[in-house]
């Protein structure tokens, strides 16, 4: 549907533009020439003019930039650039298919001046251009292809420890005691105890049993 509403789009457009622009043409022309003539100017005179002028050039800007269908620049621009490649095979047969006595709101139209100044060729080979602009064949975008492309790939995700963040446990030793506040267990069996005279390096401490085999003597 949408490559027929851009070609009804360039059917509609091509006219209207070569219309627009003989009047922005024939009163600019007119107006400077008059300036000269008399030897000073008026610059409101030319805000007509311009007017015609800039709203055709928007009409040629969305029919040639909007990514609706490539068909709406291709008809435009071969509508108003093929009447101009007519004049290199019969030129007084193509002017004379133009109307050149038409009046709009009382203002002559003559039709013929944008075809033998060749700016209807110069528009039509810029729509024309605008045909091969890649984006105007890929099809519009899905919200999933949209979204899928907003979102970056998958990157491994760093943790940043918060205040509140507990230090990771480490491994372990089984031989090694957990730490505690508490004091050191007491020895259940009790220090042997040394006599007054005695060092630590003489006879054994009393009491300790002596091996088997052995007599004192």
């Amino acid at each position: 549907m949408r490559h027929l509403w851009s070609f009804l789009a360039g059917l509609a457009v091509a006219p209207v533009t070569w219309v627009l622009v003989t009047l922005g043409q024939d009163g600019s022309e007119r107006t400077v020439d008059r300036w000269v003539e008399i030897g000073t100017y008026s610059t409101p005179n030319l805000i007509e003019p311009a007017v015609y002028l800039g709203v055709a050039g928007i009409l040629l800007g969305l029919l040639g930039t909007l990514r609706f269908s490539p068909f709406g620049p291709l008809v435009a621009g071969l509508l108003l650039a093929v009447p101009y490649l007519g004049l290199f095979v019969a030129p007084f047969s193509v002017r004379d298919r133009v109307p050149g006595d038409l009046k709009l709101l009382g203002d002559p139209l003559p039709l013929r001046d944008p075809l033998d100044n060749g700016t209807l060729f110069l528009i039509g080979v810029l729509l024309l251009m605008a045909v091969f602009s890649t984006s105007r064949w890929r099809r519009p975008a899905t919200p999933e292809t949209a979204e899928a492309e907003l979102t970056p790939a998958a990157a491994p995700v760093e943790h940043k420890p918060t205040l509140t963040d507990w230090p990771p446990a480490q491994a372990k030793d089984p031989d090694t005691p957990p730490l505690t506040l508490a004091y050191p267990e007491t020895p259940t069996e009790p220090l042997p105890r040394r006599t007054a005279g005695e060092s630590p390096w003489s006879a054994p401490p009393r009491g300790a049993g002596r091996p088997e085999g052995t007599e004192s003597r």
